[in-house]
């Protein structure tokens, strides 16, 4: 009898930043269900996005490659992905996978069966932002659906509760914050409303007159617990339907996201850490061993050669360059790493791109920025971890050390895949702005 392949769900997490779970030491219990999976599964302690932000990071994850391959450098693409490139229900297709993906429309990222979408963007008086439980309500009868197929198959789910706005419903609206969000005399809000491109949205779907930031980060913490026990919803079908034993589920986020830090506020752009920090869960009862926390760094493109390898399936990728590796050998061998160092880039809000080690992070700015940050940026996150010291004037050496390494690696990439570093062929500028959350919804719209 031939061996049964596994289902495959993935929990692609949009800006949702790892140090903010609690499984990943966060002091709010935000992911208690996560962390049950993260318990008997295996945790990757340093999973980061390095092409900020969802366009980049989501081509990476269902390619494989990099962002020197696959062009994708920015949110708004100049061009399709590659065709010569399968994606990951592409070549799980060819093994007799049928596959749906929930929260992308029909185009931009090809290969799946089919394309569901959900409401999760409301602005203050729409609230509450039932956005899990929209997305519950489509993904729950697809469930049944694929599983009456007889077939093996993959269910990728794109989450936006971490994605502002960030609007959960009851309890979780009030469970980290309990006081007045408007109290006179707390100036922690000025800088935001400063801030003209995002001020008008920012304030679209925040109580008026708002005063205090803590009140914000609280229901961003919110919209994870409210998202966290959603998530179980599904993981508890799979068990209704009696398939939780022959399914692999992946835990990880598109990004992370920027808070109240660097003077960047509620959205995910910077090359900060909050931004390039994410989850990285494999769960698989029986075939994933329980409780390990693996310190390798990984990126998107790791994901889909760790799925091939972990489900007896890297036949399918004969033939096909894959820029990521397998991480399972770190499932087991937990200290050490594929690599230790890295390129990063952003190009929607600011273009930048630098290189990050263990020790130090470095960018250069391609082009002035709204934020009017400085043009070179150097941090030791090992004295620094929260990046609030600029050393480059001071460190000039190191500068040129890690922009030696960045543009060695950008030379061998484009030599070796023929293709030009894509972030050169934009030009962001400086009056950008964000007016509603129809204009936020439409510039996500894939």
């Amino acid at each position: 009898m031939a061996k049964k392949l596994p289902n495959i769900l993935i929990f692609a997490i949009d800006s949702i930043r790892r140090d903010h779970m609690s499984c990943y030491g966060y002091t709010r219990l935000t992911t208690p269900h996560f962390d049950r999976l993260a318990a008997r599964g295996t945790l990757v302690e340093n999973a980061f996005s390095p092409y900020i932000p969802t366009t980049p990071a989501y081509s990476s994850m269902l390619t494989g490659q990099d962002v020197i391959s696959h062009q994708m450098v920015s949110l708004g693409p100049k061009g399709p992905l590659d065709p010569n490139q399968p994606t990951l229900p592409e070549l799980l297709k060819t093994a007799g996978y049928t596959s749906t993906v929930v929260g992308f429309d029909e185009g931009f990222f090809r290969g799946f069966d089919k394309y569901l979408n959900f409401e999760g963007w409301l602005a203050w008086e729409d609230r509450p932002a039932r956005k899990a439980e929209n997305l519950n309500a489509v993904t729950l009868p697809e469930m049944d659906r694929l599983h009456k197929t007889g077939k093996p198959w993959m269910l990728f789910l794109r989450h936006m509760d971490p994605h502002s706005p960030y609007l959960p419903p009851p309890p979780f609206d009030t469970m980290f914050y309990s006081k007045n969000p408007c109290a006179k005399g707390n100036k922690s809000m000025d800088p935001v409303k400063a801030f003209k491109p995002f001020r008008d949205f920012h304030l679209s779907w925040m109580p008026p007159g708002i005063t205090d930031k803590d009140f914000v980060i609280a229901q961003y913490d919110g919209e994870l617990a409210y998202m966290d026990a959603c998530c179980a919803r599904i993981v508890t079908h799979l068990e209704e339907l009696g398939c939780a034993e022959e399914t692999l589920i992946v835990i990880t986020g598109d990004h992370g996201e920027t808070l109240y830090d660097h003077d960047i506020h509620f959205d995910h752009h910077g090359l900060y850490e909050p931004t390039l920090v994410v989850p990285l869960i494999y769960y698989w009862p029986g075939k994933i061993a329980p409780g390990v926390r693996s310190k390798a760094y990984s990126f998107h493109e790791d994901m889909i050669p760790t799925i091939l390898d972990l489900c007896g399936l890297k036949f399918l990728a004969r033939g096909v360059k894959f820029d990521g590796v397998s991480l399972t050998n770190y499932f087991y061998k937990t200290s050490e790493s594929p690599r230790s160092e890295f390129y990063i880039t952003e190009c929607t809000w600011m273009r930048k791109h630098g290189w990050r080690t263990s020790i130090w992070k470095f960018w250069d700015a391609l082009e002035p920025d709204f934020h009017g940050k400085p043009p070179v940026e150097l941090y030791n996150l090992i004295e620094d971890p929260e990046e609030s010291v600029n050393l480059a004037e001071k460190e000039p050496a190191i500068v040129e050390m890690l922009r030696g390494r960045m543009i060695a690696w950008i030379a061998k990439r484009c030599k070796k895949t023929g293709k030009a570093n894509p972030i050169n062929d934009y030009k962001i500028g400086l009056d950008k702005y964000i007016g509603s959350v129809a204009t936020a919804k439409k510039l996500q719209s894939r």
